[in-house]
This record gives C-alpha cells, sequence and structure tokens, in this order.
C-alpha cells in the first residue's frame, strides 16, 4: 500500500473547499494588482488561479488526476517564474532609486 492512503478517506467536499479558497486568494491578489499596475504579479497570480480551477476539474471527474495534476503544475510553475521575475524587477527599480540619491 502507497504511502498516504489515509487521504483516500478525506470528503471530497472538503478538497473542493481547499482548492476554493486557493482559487480564491489567487484571484482577489490577482485583482489587486492588476488595479496596482503590477502586470507580472497579476499574471502570476492569475495562473495561480487558474491552477487551481484546473485541480477542481479532478474533484469534479471532468478529467483524470494526471491530466490536472500536470497542467495545475505547469500553471503553478509560470505563476511563481512571474512572480519572482516582478519581485527582481521591483528590487532593481528600487536599487536603482537609492543609488541615485
Amino acid at each position: 500500500m502507497p504511502i498516504g492512503d489515509f487521504v483516500n478517506q478525506i470528503p471530497m467536499p472538503l478538497f473542493m473547499l481547499v482548492h476554493l479558497t486557493g482559487f480564491a486568494i489567487g484571484a482577489a491578489l490577482a485583482y489587486r494588482s492588476f488595479t496596482a499596475g503590477a502586470k507580472l504579479f497579476a499574471w502570476g497570480f492569475s495562473l495561480y488561479a487558474l491552477a487551481e480551477a484546473s485541480y477542481m476539474t479532478y474533484h469534479l471527474d471532468w478529467t483524470v488526476f494526471l491530466f490536472a495534476h500536470t497542467i495545475s503544475e505547469v500553471l503553478d510553475l509560470v505563476g511563481f517564474i512571474l512572480v519572482f521575475a516582478g519581485l527582481v524587477q521591483r528590487g532593481f527599480k528600487t536599487s536603482a532609486a537609492v543609488s541615485r540619491s
């Protein structure tokens, strides 16, 4: 028996709640980032929200686990890269402003 089989005993609505919460957080952060003009952050958080929606497709029996998981991981990875790029970009802007002072 594989490790972690106990997870199969957790009711499916709990998984949906976790992914809906993640989706809501990602969507809210994306919205705030778009309104603040931080496009890299906004697209990164948008991709995270889409990844959470992709995970939900498995729990709704629309896709198989491996498909939903693979799509979600790619969206998460690209989203993480965009958020990191936004941080680096802001860091360079901050350090350039400090060095001019």
